[in-house]
């Protein structure tokens, strides 16, 4: 079955989508995610002026000589530009062979190890009565674990914090606007949200929280550890992990689990953490990290060491990666769970999926492929719109993480 055309398309119902559809000469076609947010448009030349022209005429059926030939004969290996490309021709591939195979993606892998996907929800507020109520919003739709952010006391604004209770999307200017930050009131605030929070929901709950690499090791230690009363599933993305064997020393004062890796690409980034048991989820998804082939070998090397899977799932990456993802988390073995924060109505409506949430679960649905498809006339009509993420810096003007 050979490849006989790909094209890119770009949509905006609401915030930037990058796209890849790749045909066949058997007249299937498979769709995968290539968004990279805040620099889709470099991922849409990558694919249209180097991978695109490279794949014309290639057997679609060997993915993974296919994804070798992307990376390995690439001299500039790796990044995310490179990977989010990769993983959108694999992520097509992939879901042309199910098709063919007329079965689910996830059948196409080895089936599923469980019967549907434990899923977290978004629950933030200005302040912690206004989070706690929000927890138990997602409380009544059924969900089993919630990520909770507050608002902090003196900070105008807050990472994971917004208006939009249900659709946070942080890429929110044609530049980037700026957000302040306060190590000292965050540590010294972020502790009463749990303790509210479990004083009013108990322990049934699972709660997470994302400190969205803000902290330095020291400090992310003296977080977990205030943490402990409270249980959490994970505190996620606690460092700047650019020096992973820093990650010893909050090992080192906390049991609060760990989970780092939505920005990682390959299993080169993943490897320190995973092999000196560092963490305890990896949060490695389809689009960032090359693609279902590679993230199945990111899962591998994980389950060797205690690591579970918990995918990132935020509202930048489209519904075609959601569908890719829970076809690859209905199989993996060492599954955790998956971030789910909701896609507008106009985004569900671009990309109509087999996929559904029920009692805090998601399932991938049992349509041939991934289960995700776009409608490439409703996309026409929300052309691409310039979006940035923030910047940070701290209270005197010092750059920071955001």
């Amino acid at each position: 079955m050979k490849i006989t055309d790909a094209k890119v398309i770009v949509t905006c119902p609401g915030r930037n989508f990058v796209t890849l559809k790749i045909f066949t000469d058997q007249g299937l076609y498979g769709i995968g995610d290539a968004t990279l947010n805040g620099r889709e448009k470099s991922v849409v030349s990558y694919l249209e002026d180097y991978v695109i022209p490279c794949i014309i005429g290639m057997d679609a059926h060997r993915i993974e000589d296919i994804w070798q030939y992307l990376y390995r004969g690439c001299y500039w290996r790796r990044g995310p530009v490179t990977m989010s490309a990769i993983a959108a021709v694999d992520t097509a591939l992939w879901d042309i062979k199910a098709k063919a195979a007329n079965m689910p993606l996830y059948q196409l892998l080895g089936g599923a190890s469980r019967e549907a996907v434990m899923v977290y929800g978004h629950a933030n507020g200005a302040d912690i009565e206004e989070t706690k109520d929000e927890v138990g919003k997602y409380i009544d739709l059924g969900y089993k674990a919630i990520r909770a952010q507050t608002g902090v006391p003196g900070i105008p604004s807050t990472y994971g914090v917004s208006k939009d209770k249900m659709y946070y999307e942080p890429a929110d200017a044609e530049l980037p606007s700026a957000n302040v930050w306060s190590t000292t009131k965050y540590l010294d605030h972020t502790p009463k949200l749990f303790e509210a929070l479990r004083n009013t929901y108990g322990f049934d709950p699972h709660l997470l929280h994302d400190v969205h690499h803000r902290l330095t090791p020291i400090e992310a230690a003296r977080l977990g550890k205030s943490l402990e009363p409270y249980r959490l599933f994970w505190m996620e993305d606690c460092v700047a992990v650019d020096n992973q064997e820093s990650l010893h020393r909050v090992r080192e004062h906390t049991v609060t689990p760990l989970a780092i890796g939505e920005i990682f690409n390959t299993i080169w980034d993943c490897k320190t953490l995973i092999e000196q048991e560092l963490i305890d989820y990896i949060r490695t998804t389809v689009v960032h990290a090359g693609g279902i082939t590679h993230l199945r070998q990111i899962a591998g090397l994980a389950a060797l060491h205690h690591v579970k899977t918990g995918c990132h799932g935020a509202t930048d990456l489209s519904p075609v990666c959601m569908g890719a993802s829970l076809n690859f988390n209905l199989w993996v073995p060492n599954f955790g769970v998956q971030e789910y924060m909701r896609h507008t109505e106009e985004t569900d409506t671009v990309f109509p999926h087999a996929y559904h949430f029920e009692d805090g679960f998601l399932h991938p649905g049992d349509q041939p492929g991934h289960g995700v498809d776009i409608d490439e006339n409703l996309a026409a009509k929300y052309p691409y719109q310039r979006a940035c993420l923030p910047v940070n810096r701290l209270e005197d003007g010092t750059m920071w993480n955001w």
